[in-house]
């Protein structure tokens, strides 16, 4: 495995190790991961960024009592 040294400004890591001593992993996991993605494209994040945008934007309503699906409504309509 290969090693990486980066510049990075003191505040950005302190508050890079807070968040992630906050969800549980490290710096290096998280930059790990990132390249990881980086380097294959991205193309899951990047859609599924796309779909929140696009929710986000959206004016559709289930009506004023909502809906209630169950498993079997889900299934029967595939």
């Amino acid at each position: 495995m290969g090693n990486l040294t980066l510049a990075i400004d003191d505040d950005l890591l302190r508050d890079a190790r807070i968040r992630a001593l906050v969800e549980e992993t490290s710096v290096n996991a998280v930059v790990r991961d990132f390249l990881v993605h980086y380097v294959s494209g991205g193309t899951g994040r990047v859609a599924c960024d796309a779909f929140l945008a696009l929710a986000a934007t959206s004016r559709a309503s289930s009506g004023e009592g909502g809906r209630s699906w169950s498993r079997d409504d889900v299934y029967d309509h595939l």
